[in-house]
């Protein structure tokens, strides 16, 4: 149960009664420099790092082949949700997880739908790259 002291995990996981995760037990371990254990996993970790302002993590997370040299988060986003729609293996050490997350950027409502792939060295996994399945101002 989520405390003062252990806030829930801005990804949104829940425990098999439907209550939030705290961070500490969800993504926590992972923005310290744990492995994620799945794709998915990196994925909700990364949008966790997006919501708490972690570029290092979200840098360091990501592949070295695609990583950009510099990366800076937009100013005054609000994130608002995730929902993971689908997560699969596509290969032994490839994954893509489709996602939907939401934020409000300005005052606007934006909606990011990608699907993300990722690949896993040394046992551990990085996000390569996406595609982005829809997005901009919400309906």
């Amino acid at each position: 149960m989520a405390t003062t002291d252990s806030p829930t995990c801005p990804c949104g996981r829940s425990d098999a009664r439907g209550r939030l995760l705290p961070l500490a037990h969800c993504c926590g371990p992972l923005l310290a420099g744990e492995p994620a254990p799945s794709a998915e996993q990196l994925m909700r970790s990364r949008y966790s790092a997006f919501v708490l302002g972690d570029v290092p993590y979200l840098r360091a997370s990501w592949h070295a082949s695609t990583r950009p040299a510099e990366l800076s988060l937009e100013p005054g986003a609000r994130w608002l949700g995730l929902e993971v729609r689908r997560h699969y293996t596509t290969g032994a050490q490839t994954a893509e997880v489709e996602f939907v997350a939401r934020c409000r950027v300005a005052g606007r409502a934006v909606r990011q739908h990608e699907r993300s792939r990722f690949v896993r060295e040394d046992g551990r996994w990085f996000y390569v790259d996406g595609d982005a399945l829809s997005g901009g101002a919400a309906p």
